[in-house]
This record gives C-alpha cells, structure tokens and sequence, in this order.
C-alpha cells in the first residue's frame, strides 16, 4: 500500500510540474548561426572591416542578395539554395558544379555559404581569381550587383585591385564623415529651434 501511495503521489508531481522545457528559438541549440551571417553568428563580424575594398552601398546590395537566397533564413546558403539561385540568375549548375563552388570559398569546411564566405566571391572576382567559365565568376558577374561601376571589377590584375582597395577604403571613410557631418548639422538646427521656441514662450509669458 505504501508504495502504491508513493508512486501515485510521484505521478502526480510531475503533472504539476509540465513537460520539461526544451531549446527554444532563442536558445543556441534552438537556432544555429554562422560566422558573418546576417542574423546572427558564432562570432561577430564586421562586413565594413573586412570589406573595405566595398562601398557602403555595395555591402548592402551583395546582403539584399545574401537574405534574397537564404530560404531557410538560418543565415546561410546550402547547395540547394545555391541551385535555386544560380538557376533564378540564368547559369544553372551540376551539382558537383554547385560543390565546387562552395568548396572554393568555404573556409570552414562546412559545406555551405556563410555572408562572410558569400562576400568573398566577389573580393575574388574583383581581384581577377576567378576562373571566366567558373560558376562563381557567373554568379559575380549576373547579379544585380554592380561593382564595375566603381572600377572594381574591372580590375586587369591583383595589384591593381589592390591599388582599387585603397581608394574605396579613402571614399568609404568620406562617406562616414559625410554621415557624422550631416547628423551634426541636424542635431544643430534642432538645438536653434528649441532654442527659438524657449524664446518665444518666455516672449509669450510676459
């Protein structure tokens, strides 16, 4: 009877206490991230840093395209979302094809696109490195992207591409100041209107 009694009273415990919890969408084994991805990753990135061969402009673009593809939205590009895209861009791939342009950039191994990764296509497509015929030099050059327009793909070799570097990385710093320039000048206007407007009440009061 005394066992029948603890058992009954052990059942009833864990009716009160709910189904135990699991990893949820916010939890590291509920949602996998990888490095440089959009939404999240294993360790932070910064496109702007790394990329600074890449106007502001262009960073966003080649992100837009990133997200474009990224059907599973865990931020990254598998094979068969790699297929859908080059396939969405008119150059379809084999899939050993689709493999061997992963393999081309895929630093860590994982068989799959992180946004870092992705952004190395075109730094490589920029610098001359990628095979004509490549699917990677097709994915490059058929994307919305257009990077000719700042000289970067027209690149004629490594050095110059370099030399290129240099000059996007003076721009995009002018860009920033630019940026700081403009927020300054705002947040001075706003200091002369409150300015005004304390006047004119002080002006009503008397």
């Amino acid at each position: 009877m005394a066992a029948a009694a603890a058992a009954a009273e052990e059942l009833a415990g864990r009716r009160g206490r709910g189904p135990e919890p699991g990893p949820g969408p916010g939890s590291p084994a509920g949602r996998v991230g990888g490095e440089g991805s959009p939404g999240g990753g294993r360790r932070v990135f910064s496109p702007a840093g790394e990329f600074r061969e890449f106007s502001r402009r262009q960073l966003r673009d080649m992100e837009r395209l990133f997200r474009q593809y990224d059907a599973g939205k865990d931020g990254f590009i598998d094979l068969m979302e790699l297929k859908l895209m080059m396939e969405k861009l008119g150059a379809p791939q084999t899939h050993l094809g689709l493999k061997n342009m992963i393999k081309e950039v895929d630093e860590d191994l994982d068989s799959k696109l992180s946004f870092r990764e992705f952004l190395l296509i075109f730094r490589k497509a920029a610098a001359g490195e990628l095979q004509e015929d490549s699917g990677l030099h097709a994915l490059a050059r058929l994307s919305e992207i257009d990077v000719s327009t700042e000289g970067v793909k027209g690149a004629k070799s490594f050095f110059e591409a370099k030399v290129q570097a240099i000059h996007d990385a003076s721009r995009f710093e002018e860009e920033i100041k630019a940026e700081q320039e403009e927020k300054k000048k705002q947040a001075e206007e706003l200091k002369q209107r409150k300015a005004a407007f304390k006047e004119l009440q002080s002006t009503f009061k008397q």
